[in-house]
């Protein structure tokens, strides 16, 4: 199957399915003179596993970045980067007696109509969470152009199976908090409660989903284009090309269609000689435009599809019913390994945004 590519300055091709060779990613646009090396993408890819492992799959796989263009002396050239990981730890047998057979939830059936049954469908292939390995690397390169003009992104899991988070954390303590339980919750007794309803899922041979927020601080006036290129409807498209994602809203959200126009409004005032909003309803963005508030994003992420309970499906070469306990090795609740994903998914699209308005030249320094 072919990559698929997002942005038009800060172009990011991923490549690569499940239980292929490897999975990659190909960013044409970044520009020369960003000091970049493995060691500032190997942690990103590390993110993607939590440390308490018995909350996620079994599939271990180590991520180790191999970096094969784009970069020179440690700098970037300006020359495509092609960054790619291996698939060492896969288990594809697990696959094949039911390989006419599709898993509900899953994308089996569609990507097998759509592609003749030529498709890959060893752990799902193209449609697997494992494909989030691509973005991730990107975003850790569009991450590293955006803080050299001040922008920060950071993601948090709020909610898992109806625990939630009531107050949202101020942006500045959410990494602090968040870092020392593996759920990414930045509030230790929510995380904890959280903790013990994936356990129990996963006793029950079930899953459950849950809630991400993610904000980005610092962002210029006007970042965005209005009708086709805005900045909301971009962020929601590479947020909905995360599987198992489900809904995005920003700042109320949702909430907004209950509001009267005078609640749902930001004031503006003046702070410091700049202009900000009493409250952020509008999540940081209007007209398709960064307003200069804190972008803030919800994601929804939908339970893990593969379960132990048996359900009914069809087999797709006999074309009769049949039902199926998914076997192989699966997470009782992806929303923690979600959380950088999301990040870099954001972070891609920022990045893409602020070359286009010109805030990130295409040459970062010259060369001594």
């Amino acid at each position: 199957m072919a990559g698929n590519s997002i942005g038009k300055e800060f172009v990011v091709t991923s490549f690569g399915e499940s239980h292929g060779k490897c999975v990659g990613v190909i960013i044409d646009g970044c520009p020369a003179g960003l000091p970049l090396s493995e060691n500032d993408i190997q942690p990103e890819l590390d993110m993607r596993i939590p440390s308490q492992l018995k909350i996620v799959s079994a599939r271990r796989e180590k991520d180790q970045l191999e970096l094969l263009s784009g970069t020179f002396n440690g700098i970037t050239t300006g020359a495509p980067i092609c960054m790619l990981v291996k698939n060492k730890d896969t288990q594809s047998e697990d696959y094949e007696s039911n390989k006419n057979i599709p898993r509900p939830g899953h994308a089996d059936y569609a990507a097998a109509t759509k592609y003749g049954r030529f498709n890959d469908y060893r752990g799902g292939g193209r449609f697997s969470g494992r494909v989030t390995v691509a973005l991730v690397m990107a975003g850790a390169v569009a991450k590293k152009l955006l803080m050299k003009h001040g922008v920060d992104i950071v993601a948090y899991t709020s909610a898992v199976d109806g625990i939630r988070m009531e107050v949202a954390p101020k942006p500045e303590n959410i990494r602090e908090g968040r870092d020392e339980n593996p759920i990414r919750c930045p509030d230790q007794l929510i995380a904890k409660r959280m903790e013990e309803t994936i356990m129990k899922a996963r006793e029950e041979g079930e899953s459950v989903g849950g809630i991400i927020e993610c904000v980005a601080m610092h962002l210029p006036v006007g970042i965005g284009e209005p009708i086709y290129d805005s900045l909301d409807s971009d962020l929601a498209k590479i947020l909905f090309n995360i599987p198992a994602v489900k809904g995005v809203e920003f700042g109320a959200g949702f909430e907004a269609a209950e509001m009267k126009g005078s609640e749902n409004n930001d004031p503006y005032q003046t702070e410091n000689g700049k202009i900000t909003t009493t409250t952020n309803n509008a999540g940081g963005i209007l007209g398709g435009m960064s307003t200069g508030m804190n972008i803030t994003a919800r994601i929804a992420i939908k339970p893990t599809p593969s379960v132990a309970k048996e359900q009914h499906t069809v087999n797709m070469a006999t074309m009769k019913n049949e039902t199926i306990r998914v076997g192989g090795r699966h997470d009782p609740c992806i929303v923690p390994k979600a959380v950088p994903v999301v990040e870099s998914a954001m972070a891609v699209i920022l990045a893409d945004h602020m070359m286009r308005a010109g805030f990130i030249p295409k040459v970062l320094k010259e060369a001594k």
